[in-house]
């Protein structure tokens, strides 16, 4: 049975005094968690400083970017080593805003996908329409278009040590929240495209997040989905009590 992950993105927020106070929020309240994984992803310039404070808890430490290649002449960029270096387990990779705003294609996803994998680091995969797509009945075909090029080449193995993230844009900052049954649709098609390419035990085992607008109140009913596995909580993971909230709500 799949276990539920609950992982806050802190996106370009907090100065380092509330990167630390925020972590050790989090830690405290991870006790009174007991349905769910728990992953924080700060700025990368704080994620040292947040590791030290969630030593002895079991929230895991997750990064926001990475770039592919190990080492080089690359200004700016940070390589799937040096997270580890400092203990992150996680990364987020191709996120809408890293999309939409940065320019990253499908093929530069599957590029750090692969890195990260090959680094030991958990990759969370995002893939999500906007809001033209949606209503131009495009949802399918730009989920499968993005799930295709993000996860090419990707074998059995490696794909069970992967978890996707379905982010509606539409849905991310806006207060907007897809409904409990339009999640589940994209997430189930997200299983369906995984049993496809893979097989039924594989496309059992993946978790799937929900992400855009999560919050305590409507947590409970969008993860009470069949193939809804969790969430990437963006706002609302600033505050503790509202990130543990989520968690508490599965």
């Amino acid at each position: 049975m799949r276990r539920t992950l609950i992982a806050g993105n802190w996106k370009m927020n907090t100065d380092h005094a509330a990167a630390v106070a925020l972590a050790e929020g989090v830690a405290k309240g991870s006790g009174d968690v007991e349905n769910a994984d728990l992953l924080v992803c700060p700025p990368s310039i704080y994620l040292e400083s947040v590791g030290k404070a969630l030593d002895g808890s079991p929230v895991a430490l997750g990064a926001q970017n990475m770039y592919a290649q190990p080492n080089g002449a690359f200004t700016g960029e940070i390589s799937a080593a040096m997270l580890t270096d400092v203990g992150a387990e996680y990364v987020i990779l191709g996120h809408s805003e890293r999309r939409n705003i940065m320019g990253e294609t499908n093929a530069m996803v599957n590029e750090k996908t692969l890195a990260a994998l090959e680094a030991g680091l958990v990759p969370i995969v995002c893939v999500g329409e906007l809001l033209e797509q949606r209503e131009g009945g495009k949802t399918g075909e730009v989920i499968a278009e993005q799930f295709a090029g993000s996860l090419a080449s990707l074998t059995a193995d490696q794909v069970t040590k992967i978890v996707i993230a379905y982010e509606p844009v539409w849905a991310i900052g806006t207060g907007k929240v897809a409904t409990p049954e339009q999640a589940e649709e994209v997430h189930a098609d997200l299983r369906r495209l995984l049993k496809e390419s893979y097989n039924d035990e594989i496309a059992d085992k993946v978790r799937i997040l929900y992400g855009g607008s999560v919050k305590p109140s409507n947590a409970a009913e969008l993860m009470s989905q069949p193939n809804v596995d969790g969430a990437l909580v963006g706002g609302a993971s600033l505050k503790p009590e509202d990130f543990l909230g989520i968690a508490k709500a599965v």
